[in-house]
């Protein structure tokens, strides 16, 4: 009778809460057959591309904290990018789209844009000059919401989404390409002014209001029309929550902003210490600069706006994905933050959806799960699918189209350190062939 009573406490916890509920089986290392778990699977009303699902739940019954292996002391680690990743579009997107129509955005101090990233161009520099300064003084916000303030807006647009200054030339120039993606720190750069909470609240007033859009709506910034719609994937809510349930440590790396994906992340049950973002060095009163806070063999940022410059050459992206998750995961500050670890001491499984995931993606140890969004780099590592370790999905939302073309990946799909497109290699280094786009919908 004790077992049959302690059989239904544990059925009863079976509710829309868990997604799915299946029977309890024996705990590793429990009192014979009396000690039981609650084994958690993926929904099966939530659709999934083939087998994904299947193999997703194999993962969890492998590794979590029904299996015998288990210990609770060093759990499974699993890493999930975020944008377009566990949401549908790109929050950082969002939260400079609100800053400049709620005119957050302020005036660098002695007008210098040079402040902001040191990378700038002259072409860059000179957009902003023109479009901006006259707007407003150093400090002051830039009236980007107004009609003679749209100019500066499509700038800053011009700058962050297009890469391109006044003449169509870049405006970025001089990084490492394994590390940095300028355009989007500038993004991050330009919250300077406001401390971390600050941001991440106006993070949730751009969420809200996403969230609370159609899917496909847009909006005008300046004189452009921009995505107005963020959603949260039901999938790959129920497969972190899952995760969690069944005893693995989910976290999320992202390009992004770290106070702005902390403003979202409790959608899907994260807490917000387990996100790791673009980080920003404080002044003294707790406000966020314009410099990048320091990973591996790059310090702190420093930048006077002028010939002083250093660190700020190292962000959240590529091989620096790498480098923040040994340093914040794995407590790892030494100058080789950025090597890979042994692979008996790294993350099971990995989620991303473009060429700023290839480097943690790869290094997951068992599982690498990629949405296609025909992103090339990281397509030829998926289709490539090294140990038959890679599981590819459409988007949920909105997804692509097949490609028609064969992805390169023997001729021009990889990108180097200095920006020099070529081959790719796999997690053996050996050439991956050129791929076919197989998964899409049909």
């Amino acid at each position: 009778m004790v077992r049959s009573r302690r059989m239904f406490s544990l059925l009863a916890l079976c509710s829309p809460l868990w997604m799915s509920c299946d029977p309890p089986i024996p705990a590793p290392g429990g009192p014979g057959d009396m000690a039981t778990v609650m084994l958690r699977h993926l929904d099966p009303a939530l659709p999934w591309w083939g087998d994904n699902r299947k193999r997703l739940d194999a993962l969890v019954e492998k590794l979590g904290k029904a299996s015998a292996s288990y210990d609770a002391n060093r759990k499974p680690i699993a890493l999930f990018d975020w944008d377009n990743t566990i949401i549908k579009n790109d929050v950082g997107d969002m939260a400079l789209f609100w800053m400049l129509k709620n005119d957050k955005i302020l005036q660098p101090p002695g007008l210098n844009w040079r402040a902001t990233n040191f990378m700038m161009s002259a072409d860059g520099l000179t957009s902003l000059k023109q479009a901006c300064d006259p707007l407003a003084s150093p400090g002051q916000p830039l009236p980007t919401s107004k009609m003679d303030g749209a100019a500066c807006a499509d700038a800053i647009l011009s700058i962050y989404l297009d890469n391109r200054g006044k003449s169509g030339l870049a405006a970025f120039s001089g990084y490492d390409h394994r590390r940095m993606e300028p355009t989007y720190a500038w993004a991050v750069q330009l919250q300077a002014g406001y401390s971390p909470a600050e941001i991440s609240l106006f993070a949730k007033e751009a969420i809200n209001e996403a969230l609370a859009a159609p899917v496909g709506a847009t909006q005008t910034i300046g004189t452009r029309q921009v995505n107005a719609y963020l959603r949260v994937y039901d999938q790959m809510k129920d497969l972190i929550g899952t995760m969690q349930d069944d005893g693995f440590d989910v976290w999320v790396i992202t390009a992004t902003s770290e106070p702005v994906v902390r403003a979202f992340a409790s959608s899907v049950r994260i807490a917000s210490d387990h996100v790791i973002g673009v980080r920003m060095v404080l002044d003294g009163s707790g406000k966020q600069t314009y410099n990048l806070q320091g990973c591996g063999d790059v310090p702190d940022g420093k930048n006077d706006g002028a010939a002083t410059f250093e660190g700020n050459t190292l962000m959240t992206y590529v091989d620096g994905k790498r480098c923040w998750v040994n340093k914040i995961v794995y407590g790892d500050a030494s100058p080789t933050a950025i090597n890979p670890r042994p692979e008996d001491k790294r993350h099971v499984f990995a989620a991303g959806d473009s060429t700023t995931d290839v480097t943690f993606v790869r290094d997951a140890t068992q599982l690498k799960l990629i949405l296609n969004r025909n992103k090339a780099e990281l397509m030829c590592n998926a289709y490539g699918n090294f140990m038959n370790r890679y599981l590819v999905n459409p988007m949920f939302i909105e997804p692509r189209p097949q490609q028609a073309a064969m992805y390169p990946c023997s001729t021009t799909a990889c990108v180097s350190f200095d920006g020099k497109a070529g081959p790719c290699l796999d997690e053996a280094a050996s050439p991956i062939p050129d791929q076919k786009d197989a998964v899409y919908p049909q």
